[in-house]
């Protein structure tokens, strides 16, 4: 790898490209031995170093950390949930002389944790749009 210095980016009407082509230039210093370790993670997937820099750097920049409200919240969602629809098929069955199954308390709890994570986000979207009318958060 070469060691000369690649200046900053900068922003003119000519970088703008066309979409897809890549226009800008991210440079970083790392030691010898930091270079050696990125160099040997690069080829070990059969990249080359720049290829493997750039999916490392974009894989990271759009990963969706987890937010501990909203995980919290997804299991508050998926206990009401199962809660409500295992009171409600008890009564179902109890009003038809039968007791609830067990494969359908397996299948709503597996409902549950299925639609926790949509319905959590869902309920925090509204209540970041009613709480900043016009803005769009979560």
């Amino acid at each position: 790898m070469s060691t000369s210095r690649i200046p900053p980016s900068s922003t003119s009407p000519a970088d703008t490209g066309r979409p897809g082509q890549r226009a800008k230039t991210v440079a970083t210093r790392l030691s010898p031995e930091e270079l050696q370790e990125v160099e040997a993670a690069a080829e070990r997937d059969g990249k080359s170093l720049a290829e493997w820099l750039r999916e490392l750097a974009l894989r990271s920049a759009r990963e969706r950390r987890a937010d501990p409200i909203e995980l919290l919240l997804a299991e508050l969602m998926a206990t009401r949930y199962a809660l409500l629809n295992l009171f409600h098929a008890t009564a179902l069955a109890g009003a038809e002389g039968k007791q609830l199954l067990p494969d359908s308390v397996l299948k709503i709890r597996d409902q549950a944790d299925s639609q926790k994570r949509q319905k959590a986000r869902k309920l925090l979207q509204d209540f970041f749009a009613a709480e900043h009318p016009g803005s769009r958060k979560a």
